[in-house]
């Protein structure tokens, strides 16, 4: 993971440009902020699926996302259009990251929606609205027809979409969060579930919460794969391959690796020998 964040476009190219050539690494991610969540308040912040458009167009092999997409920055119909664009533009190489959208209780984060003119609802309303665009995204990718949609959150007439996704019959979705309401959510519509966090040990903890929902719900919780977010230090890499030591022994397969600009020369190709492969 690359932050788009206090960092300028051709850096984060480069990077993304190096790991589409490195077999250890298979896929790259952005995050979704509107305004800088750390340093310079006033600083850079690409907007996510801009630049991953722009990414996708210069990669060949990675699978690629935002992780994860804030539900409450953008209507659900014209981010299912967004999305279907990037997987055409990536000929189908795109992984849906999704979820609530940003917590109160990260000040620099809450910032960004008065600062656009974005309401900011709790976080019940939050979770219900995400439920409600999950299965809206997926219908837009996947109906042959035109069709209404009544919700609570989302109000739709004649929704169609199109271009269809490359992926058939969509691309797998990710729905990132550790609450249980969301993790309900993460077990109804979710491919991929991402814990947004390090703390492998309250992962697992969570992770048995999305078992109880796949239950609830006759679903086999195996049928979702479980994702981590691991930070990496330059100077130490060692403790991130322990933590990768102990969330595949936990049952996560999907590892994602945040890097910290500035990047070093060649950050991806040392990331896949040193951190990886070890």
């Amino acid at each position: 993971m690359t932050a788009p964040s206090q960092v300028d476009y051709a850096d984060v190219l480069r990077v993304w440009r190096e790991a589409d050539t490195v077999p250890g690494i298979e896929h790259a991610w952005l995050f979704d902020h509107l305004l800088p969540i750390y340093g310079d308040p006033k600083g850079v912040t690409y907007e996510g699926w801009t630049l991953l458009s722009a990414l996708a167009a210069q990669t060949s092999r990675l699978r690629l996302g935002v992780m994860v997409t804030s539900n409450r920055f953008r209507p659900p119909a014209v981010l299912a259009k967004i999305a279907a664009t990037v997987d055409v533009v990536s000929d189908g190489r795109l992984d849906f990251g999704i979820g609530a959208g940003s917590r109160p209780d990260v000040p620099m984060a809450r910032r960004e929606y008065e600062a656009h003119g974005l309401p900011y609802h709790d976080g019940a309303h939050a979770v219900r609205a995400l439920a409600e665009a999950c299965t809206v995204i997926r219908r837009l990718w996947t109906e042959p027809e035109p069709f209404d949609f009544d919700g609570a959150h989302v109000k739709l007439s004649g929704a169609y979409g199109n271009p269809k996704p490359v992926q058939r019959p969509h691309p797998p979705v990710l729905v990132g969060g550790r609450a249980s309401a969301t993790l309900r959510v993460a077990a109804e519509h979710a491919d991929i579930w991402n814990y947004p966090g390090d703390d492998v040990e309250d992962a697992v903890a969570r992770g048995a919460i999305l078992d109880r929902h796949c239950a609830g719900l006759g679903r086999d919780p195996a049928t979702i794969t479980r994702s981590l977010v691991l930070p990496v230090s330059y100077d130490d890499p060692a403790p991130t391959r322990e933590a990768i030591g102990r969330a595949t022994e936990a049952g996560f397969r999907h590892l994602v690796l945040t890097l910290p600009a500035p990047y070093p020369e060649g950050v991806a190709r040392w990331l896949a020998e040193e951190v990886v492969v070890r």
